[in-house]
C-alpha cells in the first residue's frame, strides 16, 4: 500500500514524521534484522527534516543534522524492541562498500535498530527489499509532496494532512 501526502511547511514534514515513529514504536514485535526507511529524494526535498520529526517521536533529544560529512549518526532510545537510531546520509558514498568498514552490515543485521538512509540508491546493494520507502518531491520552497509505501496500514489513516 502507498499513499502521498503534501506539506505546506517544514513543521508539517516534521509532524508526519513523528507520527510514524510512535506507530512503528507501538507497533513492532520483535524482529530479524534492522527496520529500515529509505528516503528518496533530491537536495532540499524535506529528508533530513522528516528524520528530525522521526527522531523525535522515537523519544531522541539531540538536534538532528544531516550526517552528510560524518555519513551517519547513531543515538539511544528506549523502546522494548530497540535500542538504536540510525541516521545515514549516503549523498557522498561513491559504492556500498565504502559503508562496510564503518560497520553498516552489523547495523543492519541487528534487530534493535532503526536506520532512516538518505540516499539509499547510492547503497542499493545494502537495502533490505522490505524497507519502508519514503519519496520526497519538492513541489515549491515551502511544499513538499511525500510518498510512505509499505508501511503499516493503520500508519496511513493517521496522518491527518
Amino acid at each position: 500500500m502507498k499513499k502521498e501526502y503534501l506539506t505546506k511547511n517544514p513543521a508539517e514534514t516534521k509532524e508526519i514524521g513523528e507520527i510514524v515513529a510512535k506507530i512503528l514504536l507501538k507497533r513492532e514485535k520483535p524482529r530479524k534484522k534492522a527496520l529500515v526507511l529509505a528516503l528518496r529524494g533530491g537536495l532540499g526535498s524535506g529528508k533530513t527534516t522528516f528524520v528530525q520529526g522521526f527522531a523525535k517521536g522515537l523519544g531522541v533529544k539531540e538536534k538532528i543534522l544531516s550526517p552528510t560529512f560524518v555519513i551517519f549518526k547513531k543515538f539511544k532510545i528506549k523502546n522494548n524492541f530497540f535500542a538504536y537510531f540510525y541516521h545515514i546520509d549516503c549523498y557522498r558514498i561513491k559504492e556500498a562498500e565504502e559503508l562496510t568498514g564503518l560497520g553498516i552490515k552489523e547495523m543492519l543485521a541487528s534487530p534493535k535498530s532503526i536506520i532512516a538512509v538518505e540516499w539509499p540508491e547510492k547503497i542499493k546493494p545494502l537495502i533490505p527489499k522490505k524497507s519502508l520507502n519514503i519519496k520526497f518531491t519538492l513541489k515549491n520552497e515551502q511544499e513538499r509532496k511525500i510518498k510512505l509505501e509499505n508501511f503499516p496500514p493503520e500508519t496511513y489513516n493517521r496522518i491527518k494532512l
